[in-house]
């Protein structure tokens, strides 16, 4: 078997549409938990694509649908909170969505993909900065490609404002959450 070899370099090289591969892909999130932890976890089912336009980066578009009931914070008893109606309420909410509504590069490597991002209901624009990771074509002929982003969001924006005041002061769910989504993806036909 051959080893996955590097066949482009930047973004130019990357024009074509691409299909998110669930099985090297992970999107994850933190949070602070009584002021002093983080607490991380992840979504387990999700898809989405993107298409590059190398020749004017702006005209790129993305998107990705999550699967709620899928969050992963490898805590049973803390999965079902989050999946209740003081948190993801996953029976009337079922999916968190991103439509990107502008693509922007900000350094060689670096792109800010602006979109529209819908958690329980509730729409705002995000901003997530990708860095560019490269490409190559595995052992099989496929063409991938990699990006690792991130963001953060305020729960609160976005309606979930469940949480519990500490004796000690402050509360047990910090309001900001931190995205982090690291992206390969398969070259469409």
């Amino acid at each position: 078997m051959s080893t996955a070899t590097s066949n482009a370099k930047t973004l130019a090289d990357a024009t074509g549409t691409w299909a998110i591969d669930p099985t090297h892909t992970g999107i994850a999130f933190s949070a602070r938990h009584a002021m002093v932890a983080k607490v991380r976890g992840h979504f387990n089912d999700y898809t989405g694509s993107f298409t590059i336009d190398g020749a004017n980066l702006a005209d790129s578009r993305a998107e990705i649908t999550i699967q709620t009931a899928s969050i992963d914070t490898k805590t049973a008893d803390r999965d079902a909170h989050l999946k209740s109606a003081d948190f993801l309420d996953v029976e009337n909410f079922p999916t968190i969505t991103f439509v990107s509504t502008a693509v922007a590069q900000k350094g060689e490597d670096e792109v800010v993909v602006t979109g529209d991002l819908t958690i329980h209901g509730v729409t705002k624009s995000v901003d997530v900065t990708y860095t560019f990771v490269g490409l190559s074509t595995d052992p099989f002929g496929n063409d991938k490609i990699g990006f690792e982003g991130s963001t953060k969001i305020s729960r609160k924006e976005f309606g979930l404002t469940w949480n519990a005041a500490l004796e000690t002061g402050g509360v047990l769910v910090s309001d900001e959450v931190k995205l982090n989504l690291d992206i390969e993806a398969n070259k469409q036909a």
